[in-house]
């Protein structure tokens, strides 16, 4: 099933996919392994700087032979494309999902480069996702500007997207204090688009609100902060406890407890 379909039939649910970025192989495994542990589907991600710092075409043939390794249902989406031309690459190398994100630009500005993606990717049939509102990246003021909902019905129909990332009080990065979800502003967005909605920056956010999120319509949930700082905490402290060298006996501890993370999210969002 492609994945606009599977967002599609989410969001008639009342169901969400878990999206999880990906920075190596040890990562990319945890998320895996705990969506085999838990019988689940997952979405794959990979940001720009991840795919710079892997290689385009190592990162999509390392995710596409390590979800047959494991007998997994996951599909693999470039998250926060800001280069135009990076984007169409990962159209045309065969990725199941890509972002186009233009959110930081004027309104009628990222309805012009969202719909040349959403053009481009018509023939390839995939999945395609822009953001609208300001969800605040990491290192920037976790201010609150909502998506709207005439706003979001009038970019959906303008561009022709699949899925919207919006801003509903979720922010990228660790919170500095407990953020509140506007779960009726998400149930009036899902009221009037087609379109799947996209939860960004869900570390740190409380399992009962990420649950009322998914019921209010939400269909898309994505998590990478708190997968990065679980396996770098871990992988810290056995380096201070140990002085041996083998990567291939130090990194799966730290492997281990990121994929118990998943698991416990993915738990959390599929309960029934």
């Amino acid at each position: 099933m492609k994945l606009q379909q599977k967002l599609l039939l989410n969001k008639t649910e009342g169901k969400a996919l878990l999206a999880t970025n990906f920075y190596n192989f040890e990562t990319l495994s945890a998320v895996l392994m705990a969506a085999k542990e838990t019988d689940s589907e997952l979405i794959l991600q990979l940001s720009e700087s991840s795919i710079k710092y892997i290689g385009l075409r190592v990162a999509k043939a390392l995710a596409t032979s390590a979800r047959e390794q494991y007998g997994v249902t996951a599909w693999l989406h470039l998250d926060h494309g800001q280069n135009v031309e990076l984007v169409k690459q990962c159209i045309d190398i065969g990725f199941d999902s890509v972002m186009i994100d233009a959110s930081e630009k004027p309104f009628d500005e990222n309805i012009r480069i969202t719909s040349e993606i959403v053009k481009y990717a018509e023939s390839f049939d995939i999945n395609v996702e822009a953001e609208l509102g300001y969800i605040s990246k990491l290192g920037q003021d976790q201010k609150m500007i909502y998506t709207q909902p005439e706003e979001a019905k009038q970019f959906v129909e303008s561009t022709g997207i699949n899925a919207l990332a919006i801003a509903v009080g979720s922010a990228h990065g660790f919170y500095k204090n407990t953020p509140k979800l506007q779960l009726d502003l998400i149930k009036e967005i899902n009221a009037v688009t087609d379109a799947a909605l996209v939860l960004h920056g869900s570390s740190g956010i409380p399992d009962d609100q990420l649950q009322a999120a998914v019921k209010n319509g939400i269909t898309k949930i994505n998590l990478a902060t708190e997968i990065k700082n679980i396996f770098m905490k871990t992988l810290q402290a056995e380096l201070k406890a140990t002085d041996n060298i083998d990567l291939r006996e130090v990194f799966p501890k730290a492997t281990e407890q990121a994929k118990n993370l998943v698991a416990n999210k993915l738990n959390v969002i599929n309960i029934k």
